[in-house]
């Protein structure tokens, strides 16, 4: 026969993993909802810039390469030099 403590565990597994499924389902339900609710965006919209003109966004985005470059070169440096 089974014992009390091995039956507790395994409805204790039982009611998790169906607890964890009924999340998961309404998580992907959410996130489908949400992506379904965006499909509707015209063309105008999809090619607009996020930060406005395209001139601005290559300034941008030259100013963040070169920001992060100054702020991880010397731990870059330290990793070719042992080999990575």
């Amino acid at each position: 026969m089974i014992s009390v403590l091995a039956q507790e565990r395994v409805l204790g597994a039982a009611l998790g993993s169906i607890l964890t499924g009924v999340l998961v389902f309404e998580q992907r339900k959410s996130i489908y909802k949400s992506i379904s609710g965006n499909q509707f965006v015209t063309q105008n919209q999809m090619r607009e810039p996020v930060l406005g003109k395209k001139k601005s966004n290559l300034g941008f985005a030259h100013l963040w390469n070169k920001a992060v470059d100054q702020t991880l070169g010397p731990v870059i440096e330290s990793l070719s030099s042992r080999g990575w």
